[in-house]
């Protein structure tokens, strides 16, 4: 009598989950408004942020393109500037314990900015390498009050027209130009990946290109 052959269990693939958006985030108020600026906002805010003072020039570029929070950028020394890695180190002040840091790379422009007005390479040149140096020795009110002088120069106002919206934007972004979530979130200094969900919620240029393929 012969046996049938065994048959081996086949294994499935199990499927990888979508993060959900943390309860409590959202990308517009309770009315509707948005809370992020759009890539055409956030250049505008730029064009604005080229006329006023140097120092808060370099502020406005460093919140557009490294996403990070106004109190992180304020908090930023020249030690950590990485002009060879084209990339700020940044201290993730939401976290429980200090000395958490993040890498975000950054464009050229933005390092060739903060050489030039806050003489990053001089001072890194220098015994101490510009350590415990902030670019910004400012407190966060005078930190918001620049930030926000330059929003009303560019003619942005509303819940958007602010660091946080910078920051919202700079998410938004990123997902829209097809930048992974686990990376976005890396860049964010977000403890979860539900945090950084929200922004793929959000109706980028992307999304916005092909709904028009309808219209």
């Amino acid at each position: 009598m012969t046996r049938s052959p065994v048959r081996k269990p086949t294994k499935r693939a199990v499927p990888v989950p979508v993060p959900r958006p943390q309860a409590g985030m959202a990308l517009h108020t309770l009315d509707g408004a948005r809370k992020y600026l759009t890539t055409g906002e956030r250049d505008a805010f730029l064009r604005a942020a080229e006329q006023a003072d140097r120092q808060v020039r370099t502020l406005c570029m460093t919140l557009a393109y490294a996403g990070c929070r106004l109190s992180e950028a304020l908090a930023l020394t020249v030690d950590r500037v990485d002009l060879a890695a084209g990339q700020l180190v940044l201290e993730s002040l939401k976290k429980r314990r200090s000395g958490v840091y993040r890498a975000v790379p950054v464009p050229p422009a933005l390092l060739e900015a903060l050489d030039l007005v806050h003489g990053i390479r001089e001072l890194q040149g220098r015994r101490g390498k510009g350590r415990g140096v902030r670019l910004w020795p400012w407190s966060r009110m005078t930190g918001w009050r620049a930030v926000h002088a330059v929003m009303e120069a560019a003619e942005l106002d509303g819940p958007h027209a602010s660091p946080k919206g910078l920051r919202h934007g700079f998410g938004v972004a990123a997902v829209s130009a097809g930048i992974p979530l686990n990376l976005v979130q890396k860049w964010l200094g977000h403890a979860q990946l539900s945090t950084t969900a929200i922004y793929a919620d959000a109706v980028g240029e992307e999304e916005q290109s092909i709904a028009a393929r309808m219209w």
